[in-house]
């Protein structure tokens, strides 16, 4: 894993625009799972001690089973190098994560006897937006995450 962590004068910057951002790269393997959930802890951990945000505890807990929940989609279905962007204004998160394999991912229809394959269907249950888009390598998809943990507000995907 390689952090690609902001320069004090970008995050200066970032902060006077009122948002904060920073950035992961891996080689995405299963191990790498638990270090994207760790990054996300601590850039919100982070942005609540450094900046002053309020964040939830449902907010932080969601976050990182959303990232959890698309990283393992990378290992399963597009092994290789992955980013992950995140960012907040301190309304929301943005999540952002790029891979390298070409096919988007699509939600099965509920099947409570379904085994496995659920993780899209929970990620589209606790964001508040989830767009997912061709690059011309690879894909991005891109979630945001009320850090108030209010999941009220209707879906926009």
């Amino acid at each position: 894993m390689e952090q690609l962590t902001m320069t004090g004068q970008k995050r200066r910057e970032a902060a006077a625009r009122g948002t904060v951002r920073d950035s992961a790269a891996y080689d995405m393997a299963p191990g790498e799972i638990a270090r994207a959930r760790a990054f996300v802890r601590e850039f919100l951990d982070t942005v609540r001690s450094q900046h002053g945000l309020t964040i939830s505890a449902r907010a932080a807990d969601i976050s990182q089973l959303v990232v959890s929940e698309l990283a393992t989609n990378v290992c399963k279905y597009a092994p290789g190098p992955c980013l992950l962007d995140v960012e907040s204004d301190g309304v929301l998160l943005d999540i952002s994560m790029w891979d390298s394999g070409p096919v988007l991912p699509t939600a099965s229809p509920a099947d409570p006897t379904r085994i496995g394959q659920h993780g899209l269907e929970l990620v589209l249950m606790v964001c508040q937006s989830f767009t997912v888009h061709s690059e011309p390598v690879g894909k991005r998809i891109r979630v945001q995450v009320p850090l108030n943990g209010d999941l009220s507000a209707p879906n926009t995907w």
